[in-house]
């Protein structure tokens, strides 16, 4: 049966499910020897027997009276803890968290001074999870949990007390900590009744680099019957708080509370008696948020070739190992301090502004680098600019200008190399993923340092030879084919070259023939998958009924992507002969820039996928390092520095696992979240967004009002890329994820977000494809161009503007989607 009541030195209480977001941060700051009063959490699982029986969303007052094993259990603890005078705080689960810290939505109790007064101030809290105030704050956040545990503690009879920032909360820079303070109790400080003293300390040594001390008319102090507020005495009015001394030992402090929590932290301190003691610490949510690289920048985002590579919300150490791979596979968009990627909300997007910026400085106009994004990330809406960074335009060049040379200097050098390793790999990948499953903790750092990184550097490495080996071949050979011979024509010939991208619906045919075996089709496609570069998700490899349910469910449709395959066969023919009869002279000069564009696209494709072939040893490493440490799949939840730590002797594997839970929590809240804009401009607040029933899904700018969607945004003509030339009609359906792909219907047209490799498999069912995300070069285009199905993509609104069983006429050519009827 779980505790009910667990004390703050045990292990248990780190734990976020049992003790809540600020329990298990003191147990776990308690249990590293920083000054945390005693004291006990009264557990989730004791709210959880009060609450059996509540309507969904009680009233607070609903909330009844502690149960009688629990307050048994309450009684028990508080006994042994002294019966002091004690603070008692709701600690809720999605409470301290990055992003949303929850500060002061719920119940703290001050100065409570016997068992009763506990049960009731337990009681407050648990009520205080259904107060107004907080359920707002919830459903704008985004979250969709709502239990609490409470922490007990002695009450530090604070002489001052007061907030100290272990970094700049507005401009982020961690060089410096910020000091507020203020006599008595913290509550006059927390609850705004008086202005603190103000000092700025440097981080490293303590020292005091400006103070502001303010005059404090009021203190909160204990009474024989409670807390209240009572003047300041007059000589203690504009009197500092703190000297330099006791600055510097609180800065010191910080450092500690800041090393334990991996960032900056916002921590609420008392001193008594010459002594600090830490009352409670969350993350600093305003200082440079890992999971949101939007904030205080006015910059232009778009997912439209990034969310089609990693869709979805990304975890940790995923994002660890794609920052590995953006330094070698995008080395100039990847620069230190030049970045041109992050994430927003956990998902990744490329930074325009950045790369704008960079563009500008070899010399590339605004106008050709706002057309080299639509061709590679999407259209940028009408009447939205792209604001360049601003940078130290000489201090950039000092580090870009070399990195584009070496750029090129490896694509001359490895460019000979690039088949060799492609063909090399799979081996390769499968000797590494059989033999981490033995390894103990020390192998799996060796092998990480002396092979995986190595592997992961040389396949990104190879992937951006084979991406810029001839780039004018990737961007320009089919808009120069579409000039020459108009978008159908150059449709049908520009393919035929057996792309990687196609590989696991051709191979799907030839097991179903009978010419390959599952296990081949396993161990050729077996990595290819829906978010292939997310090492937490399960490849379809680890499923050994992955090919029967997959051809099953083609059987079941009547679909079969060798139909498919030999009439966009004929198709091509048919256009080179016509080719041939109407224009002979334009045949030898068609047949050489096809060639190119398939060998350019081809060897791009092979290359990334052994890159997502090594993502998927990766993802075999990590799960034995989750086998070997006891985390289990925490492991994904930690960021790849926490996991390498993790694996040394003697590793703090409570703090890990706390660290993991923190991650995790942040991770579901935005993984709730619909498919953000595929365009943002601005700092972007996905819980705020989410929350306005006028949101747009297309683009989002800073600033601007949110207005209902005009009915004439709902159906009408959608537009987008022509993605693949034909024109169909047919029934709409919607899909937000490959998972509901059973729901999906042979001759309807798939409307979704965005698709990658791990769709694949269902394009031989539908009609055409639609896709909010994408620009010629997505995934979506040019499969859909292989299998002769009408594509339109880069939408931006198509999941919001059409409906499931919508009859619409799919223009692949011109890049419109025309409602016929609604359903």
């Amino acid at each position: 049966m779980p505790d009910l009541v667990l004390l703050l030195d045990s292990p248990a209480a780190t734990d976020l499910a049992t003790a809540g977001g600020k329990g298990a941060s003191l147990a776990r700051a308690r249990r590293a020897g920083l000054p945390v009063p005693e004291g006990f959490v009264v557990a989730t699982e004791a709210y959880r027997r009060a609450a059996a029986g509540l309507p969904e969303r009680p009233r607070p007052e609903d909330v009844p009276e502690v149960p009688a094993e629990v307050a048994a259990a309450v009684r028990v603890a508080y006994a042994a803890l002294g019966a002091p005078p004690v603070a008692v705080r709701s600690s809720a689960t999605a409470e301290d968290l990055p992003g949303f810290s929850f500060a002061g939505q719920q119940e703290t109790v001050l100065d409570v001074r016997d068992a009763d007064g506990v049960l009731d101030a337990v009681r407050r809290c648990w009520a205080s999870l259904w107060g107004e105030r907080a359920v707002a704050y919830r459903e704008r956040a985004g979250s969709t949990g709502a239990e609490t545990a409470v922490v007990v503690q002695e009450l530090v009879p604070a002489e001052c007390s007061g907030v100290l920032f272990t970094a700049d909360p507005v401009t982020g820079e961690t060089d410096r900590m910020l000091v507020d303070a203020a006599w008595g109790l913290g509550e006059a400080v927390v609850g705004g009744l008086v202005t603190p003293d103000a000092i700025v300390a440097d981080a490293a040594t303590g020292a005091v680099r400006s103070r502001r001390t303010a005059e404090k008319a009021v203190m909160t102090v204990r009474t024989g019957s409670g807390t209240v507020e009572r003047p300041v005495p007059e000589e203690r009015r504009h009197a500092p708080v703190l000297d330099d001394a006791a600055v510097a030992e609180l800065v010191a402090l910080g450092r500690r509370v800041a090393d334990l929590y991996g960032g900056p932290t916002d921590v609420e301190w008392a001193r008594a008696g010459g002594r600090f003691a830490l009352l409670q610490a969350r993350p600093v949510t305003t200082v440079r948020d890992p999971w949101n690289d939007s904030r205080g920048r006015d910059h232009l985002w778009t997912n439209g070739n990034l969310g089609e590579a990693v869709p979805g919300t990304v975890t940790p150490l995923t994002w660890s190992f794609l920052e590995i791979f953006s330094a070698h596979a995008m080395t100039t968009m990847a620069l230190p301090g030049l970045r041109a990627y992050g994430r927003i909300g956990g998902r990744a997007y490329m930074d325009l502004s950045t790369a704008s910026a960079l563009a500008g400085l070899v010399g590339v106009p605004r106008g050709l680098f706002v057309r080299l994004v639509g061709s590679a990330f999407g259209r940028i809406p009408a009447g939205l600019a792209v604001p360049r960074a601003a940078l130290d335009r000489r201090a950039a060049r000092r580090v870009l200008l070399p990195a584009v040379w070496e750029v090129v200097r490896a694509v001359r050098r490895e460019k000979p190399h690039v088949d060799a390793s492609v063909a090399g790999n799979p081996a390769r990948c499968a000797e590494l993923t059989e033999r981490v499953a033995g390894l103990d903790a020390a192998g799996l750092l060796t092998t990480w340092t002396a092979e995986l990184r190595p592997l992961l550097v040389h396949t990104s490495t190879m992937l951006q030879v084979a991406g810029r080996s001839d780039p004018r071949a990737l961007l320009g050979a089919r808009s120069r084919l579409e000039r020459l011979l108009g978008p159908e024509t150059a449709a049908a010939l520009a393919t035929g070259g057996e792309l990687e991208s196609l590989g696991p619906v051709v191979g799907l045919a030839r097991v179903e023939t009978g010419e390959l075996a599952e296990a081949e089709y396993l161990r050729r496609w077996g990595h290819r998958g829906p978010r292939e570069f997310e090492v937490s998700t399960p490849r379809p490899a680890e499923d050994p009924a992955w090919v029967r349910t997959e051809l099953a469910r083609l059987r079941a449709a009547g679909a079969g992507p060798a139909a498919l395959l030999e009439r966009q066969r004929a198709t091509r023919e048919a256009a080179w002969a016509r080719l041939g009869r109407e224009h002979p002279h334009r045949v030898r000069g068609a047949r050489r820039a096809v060639a190119r564009w398939i060998r350019a696209a081809g060897m791009r494709e092979r290359t990334r996928s052994e890159v997502v072939r090594v993502f998927g040893v990766l993802r075999a490493w990590a799960l034995r390092a989750g086998e070997v440490t006891g985390l289990g799949d925490d492991v994904f939840f930690l960021e790849l520095d926490a996991l390498l730590g993790a694996l040394e002797p003697d590793a703090d594997l409570t703090g890990a696992a706390a660290r993991a839970a923190r991650n995790r929590a942040v991770f579901d809240a935005y993984d709730a979240l619909p498919p953000y804009p595929a365009v943002i401009r601005g700092t972007f607040d996905p819980f705020a967004w989410a929350a306005d029933p006028h949101r747009r899904a297309d683009v989002w700018v800073a600033g601007a009002p949110s207005r209902p969607v005009p009915a004439d945004r709902t159906g009408g003509t959608v537009t987008g890329f022509g993605g693949a030339a034909g024109i169909v009609e047919g029934p709409v359906r919607v899909l937000t994820d490959v998972a509901e792909g059973a729901a999906l219907q042979p001759g309807e047209i798939l409307v979704t977000t965005v698709t990658n490799v791990g769709w694949t498999p269902l394009f031989p069912l539908v009609a055409a494809v639609v896709t909010d995300v994408g620009a010629p070069l997505s995934h979506a285009a040019i499969v859909a161009r292989e299998l002769g199905l009408p594509a339109v993509v880069g939408c931006g609104d198509a999941t919001t503007r059409l409906r499931t069983g919508d009859r619409v006429r799919v223009d692949g050519s011109a890049g419109t989607v025309t409602l016929l009827g609604r359903r």
